[in-house]
């Protein structure tokens, strides 16, 4: 009778975490869908007259990356505040393992998101998200290089394709395209890649330390000052913060750093109940959902090339990631 009793126990815990499970890949995905309408979003609003001016091509992008961080910071402290982390976040700013989630700010926020807006800018969303999806291997390989992880040959193996698909991505650039903006966009996206792998491999032993969602605030709390209080002053003012307000690219840009904020606290939600092997697989699908939102809402053409690049990064990077067949087992969690 106890064994009976007792099976059953085990036999309902497993259906629990299987469930826990699978909703954790729900959310994952949902951090992908997420992240592909962001980087969309901020293309409509870069395209936007407001920022058409060629003499702005540097500090159009830049006040857009100060923005979408800033309000990407509220809207996180909002959500800390309403969950009870306020006291948390107060305590984790005095401790010593944030210096290195600031420091990953830079090369993820200052560095990062500048590169990616400027290559959204020249290149397009549809072929900038997929290329800035690499950064999970180029956080391996700095891992490898600088912490002397080691890095196994299921991954350099799923490296290379993911190479290859940037490179079927970049090849042709759109028909609409003029001049070399385009190749110069694929450019930057790439330095995108570097900063926000180089973000990653810094964060992630502060990670182990620290709230996730309180980290992220600071993260983006800590770009977010950079920009107003460095790069803008450096790069021209403020002088298109307050007009943005006030126009439709400014609400829109409002919007998207919610969506944002959104898919980091989706994320992180996901790797807690699926593993960071799955969550990371799923939310690396945002190169598909940008492909696919650029297609809806600005009319981009989806050439062949274009789709068997994106195809050929995500699978190079589940590779990167995790062993596949492990990764369907949804009864391991961790």
């Amino acid at each position: 009778m106890a064994s009976t009793s007792t099976a059953t126990a085990l036999e309902l815990k497993a259906r629990q975490e299987f469930s826990f499970a699978r909703r954790g890949l729900f959310w994952a995905l949902a951090s992908g869908m997420c992240w592909g309408l962001d980087g969309v979003v901020l293309g409509v609003v870069l395209a936007s007259e407001l920022f058409q001016d060629g003499t702005l091509w540097l500090l159009a992008p830049l006040s857009v990356a100060a923005l979408h961080d800033t309000f990407a910071s509220l809207w996180l402290l909002l959500s800390n505040m309403l969950s009870g982390r306020f006291r948390e976040l107060r305590r984790t700013i005095r401790s010593k393992p944030v210096r290195q989630v600031a420091l990953g700010a830079i090369f993820g926020g200052p560095l990062g998101m500048s590169a990616y807006l400027l290559g959204l800018k020249m290149a397009g969303p549809a072929y900038v998200l997929p290329i800035t999806s690499l950064y999970p291997a180029v956080a391996s390989v700095l891992a490898a290089i600088f912490l002397k992880e080691r890095v196994c040959l299921r991954a350099w193996i799923g490296l290379l394709i993911c190479i290859g698909g940037g490179i079927i991505i970049g090849w042709t650039p759109p028909a609409e395209t003029l001049g070399n903006d385009f190749y110069i966009g694929i450019a930057l996206a790439l330095v995108a890649t570097v900063g926000w792998g180089a973000e990653g491999v810094l964060a992630a032993s502060a990670m182990d330390l620290l709230d996730p969602a309180v980290a992220l605030n600071i993260r983006q709390g800590v770009s977010s000052l950079i920009y107003l209080l460095l790069i803008l002053p450096l790069a021209g003012g403020w002088s298109l913060i307050i007009p943005a307000l006030g126009q439709l690219p400014g609400w829109l840009t409002i919007l998207a750093a919610a969506v944002g904020a959104f898919s980091y606290l989706c994320w992180y939600r996901a790797m807690n109940m699926t593993g960071v092997s799955r969550a990371m697989a799923l939310n690396i699908t945002y190169s598909l959902w940008g492909i696919v939102f650029s297609a809806l809402l600005l009319g981009t053409e989806i050439t062949s090339s274009l789709v068997w690049g994106a195809l050929a990064i995500v699978v190079g990077m589940v590779l990167v990631i995790g062993n596949p067949m492990k990764m369907t087992s949804l009864r391991n969690v961790q």
